[in-house]
Formats: structure tokens, C-alpha cells, sequence
């Protein structure tokens, strides 16, 4: 009677569990090096050069194990390789704030020199953070990666110098820096800040506003100081420079700030304002226009980065032109340099910067 009787069941669970297990089985399957070089029928020596020497390999060999490995579905082991070598093919840019488009214009200048040079690139944002700062410096270390390019918040730190003296090469970007350690790419910022005030002095502007912060921030004091150099030029007293300090560089404060002048008394309210950034331009101009401003007519605004959105803004927004890609690419290409050239020489590069003027200065033109 058994053998006419029907099976017995599983118990619940049962056949879940096996169907798992030889998935799971399946997934550690990954073709290895041995694998390729039996389907191929050539030595495990071969099959390393033409993972890293394909040159020496002759084509109808590479063509046989390189067929080996599409059939086998083989991935290189990169994280091995990189093992053995002491570093890897990756880039690193630690930018100083990733909701500000002008860092991540400059990202696509590195990307495109790290592509060429066939490496990858980890993007990091220290968020205008010492601490997130310095955990991201000690994990890129750790990564072994190839190099590191870093809008600081303190260029003056010690962590800089520290890294290249232990093998890893550091690229300060948009900040210039001249101490024999680091390459440096930057914009001359006091020159920017000059050519905005000096075309709001050319318009007839007085008083004019700067808004920035924090003014730990080395970009922000080298704009600051541009614009005195430029009111010293002109004859004018320094107290016709107001400042109006952030607490950061974004938007927001920028509405913020927008506030503060639109609650000065008409007699007091300066006529015009640089804004250390074009996200606080942005933000001041809406408050501004929301309030009942006009600019240019009431208030007159000056940004700097000349990213995207300023020339697509409501009032499209005069600005100081920073080439952001152009900074990428040049970081990039000084950092690959460090990494592989044993007679490199440290570089300061300075870029020029452009005033672009739009409506937000000169009304419709």
C-alpha cells in the first residue's frame, strides 16, 4: 500500500529553504582566473598579462580568453589588484559643499580628466564640517586611494601636509596656497571682488552691501578684501562698504540677509550689494523682488560663480565668471601628475576671473 499512497508533503518551509541555499551557493560562484584559463587552454600566467599586459599577449590568445571570460561571465577582482599595488584607481574630491552647484561643475572637470586617464572618482562633502572634514581625509587614506583633491575649510591644515608625506598626494582646489607641499588651482578671488565693486562704483552706487559668511571661509575674505581694494581705489571710504555677515553660503541666507536690507531705513539702505556667492545673490534677490524691491532700481546685485541658474534667474543675475570646469580638470591633471611622475614639480595655478554683467546691474539691456 505504500507505493500507491501519495508522497508526503515537505514540511512547511522546507523546499524555501533549499531554493535559497542553491542561490545562495550560485552566488558565490564567481568565475576565478583558474576557470578562465582552462576554457581557454592557456596558463594562468597568460590570462594575468592580459588582464594587465595585454600588449605582450599575441591577439588570437587575447581573443581566446577574453572569449573565456565573456562566457564565464568573469569580473576582475579589482579590490585584489589593488591590494597588491599599495593604491588604487580612484581619484577623491572632497568639495566644501555639494548643494552649491559651482563644486559640482567643478566634479565634472575632474571626472573627465580621471576618465581619460581610465580612474574612477569618489565624490565626499564636508559640508562646511571640520569634523566630517577630517573622518573623510582619514577613510580616503585608508582607501589607499591615488590621490586627493580638497576644497579645505582651513588650507592651513595639518592634515594637509600629513598626507603626502605618508604617500598620498593632496591638490587644493579654489583655494591658492603656496607652502612647497601642495599644487594649488585657484581663481583670484581679490580680483573678482574688485571687478564687482568697481562696476557698481561705474554705475554711481555708494553704498553698497557685502554679504557673506563665515568668514572662515578663505574665499570669502579674499572677496571681502577685493571689494575694500576696489572702494580704496575710488577715493571712497571704507564705511561705505556694509557688511552683512552669513552663517553660510547658500540660499537661504541669502533670503535671510535680503531681510536685513530691506528692514534699513530707505536713508540707510545701501543702493547695491555683492554677494560673496550666487546661491546668496539668488536667495537676496527673491527676497528682495517678494518684498516689493525693485532691482535694479532699488537694489542693485552682484553674485560670483556665474553658475547656471544665474543667468536663468527672474532678473537674470550679473556675476563673477569662475572657469569650474576648467578648475576641475586642471586639479585633476596636477594631481595625476604627482601620482606618477617621480620629477614632478609642485604647482600654484591662478585663473583670471570674467565679469559677466546681466539685468540684476543694468536694468534691461
Amino acid at each position: 500500500m505504500a507505493a500507491d499512497s501519495a508522497p508526503s508533503p515537505l514540511p512547511e518551509g522546507d523546499g524555501t529553504s533549499r531554493v535559497t541555499a542553491r542561490r545562495r551557493k550560485a552566488r558565490r560562484r564567481a568565475a576565478g582566473v583558474k576557470a578562465v584559463a582552462a576554457a581557454a587552454g592557456v596558463s594562468l600566467g597568460t590570462v594575468s598579462n592580459v588582464l594587465n599586459r595585454p600588449e605582450v599577449v599575441s591577439p588570437v590568445t587575447r581573443a581566446k580568453v577574453e572569449a573565456a571570460m565573456a562566457s564565464l561571465g568573469f569580473v576582475r577582482n579589482e579590490s585584489a589588484r589593488q591590494l597588491r599595488a599599495g593604491s588604487s584607481r580612484i581619484l577623491a574630491y572632497l568639495m566644501l559643499d555639494a548643494g552649491n552647484p559651482f563644486f559640482t561643475d567643478v566634479a565634472k572637470g575632474v571626472e573627465d580628466a580621471a576618465r581619460e586617464a581610465g580612474l574612477s572618482v569618489f565624490l565626499c562633502n564636508s559640508n562646511e564640517d571640520a569634523d566630517r572634514e577630517a573622518d573623510y581625509l582619514d577613510l580616503l587614506e585608508q582607501q589607499r586611494v591615488q590621490g586627493i583633491l580638497i576644497t579645505p575649510i582651513d588650507q592651513n591644515s595639518s592634515r594637509l601636509s600629513k598626507l603626502p608625506a605618508r604617500g598620498t598626494p593632496v591638490v587644493v582646489v579654489d583655494r591658492a596656497i603656496d607652502d612647497g607641499e601642495h599644487c594649488s588651482v585657484a581663481v583670484n578671488d581679490v580680483l573678482g571682488g574688485e571687478l564687482a565693486i568697481a562696476h557698481l562704483l561705474e554705475l554711481g552706487h555708494d553704498r553698497i552691501a557685502y554679504v557673506g559668511g563665515p568668514n572662515t571661509i578663505g574665499q570669502v575674505l579674499d572677496r571681502r578684501d577685493g571689494a575694500r581694494r576696489a572702494l580704496r581705489k575710488a577715493g571712497k571710504p571704507p564705511e561705505n562698504l556694509i557688511e552683512i555677515t552669513t552663517g553660510a553660503l547658500t540660499v537661504a541666507e541669502g533670503r535671510g540677509a535680503g531681510q536685513r536690507l530691506a528692514g534699513l531705513p530707505a536713508a540707510r539702505r545701501p543702493t547695491a550689494a555683492f554677494c560673496a556667492n550666487d546661491l546668496l545673490a539668488l536667495g537676496l534677490l527673491q527676497q528682495c523682488v517678494s518684498l516689493g524691491l525693485r532691482v535694479p532700481e532699488d537694489l542693485a546685485i552682484v553674485g560670483y560663480d556665474d553658475i547656471e541658474f544665474a543667468a536663468a534667474a527672474a532678473v537674470p543675475l550679473t556675476s563673477v565668471r569662475q572657469p569650474r570646469q576648467l578648475l576641475g580638470r586642471t586639479a585633476a591633471e596636477l594631481l595625476l601628475d604627482e601620482s606618477s611622475n617621480p620629477d614632478h614639480e609642485h604647482q600654484r595655478v591662478t585663473f583670471t576671473p570674467e565679469l559677466v554683467v546681466r539685468t540684476s546691474t543694468r536694468g534691461t539691456l
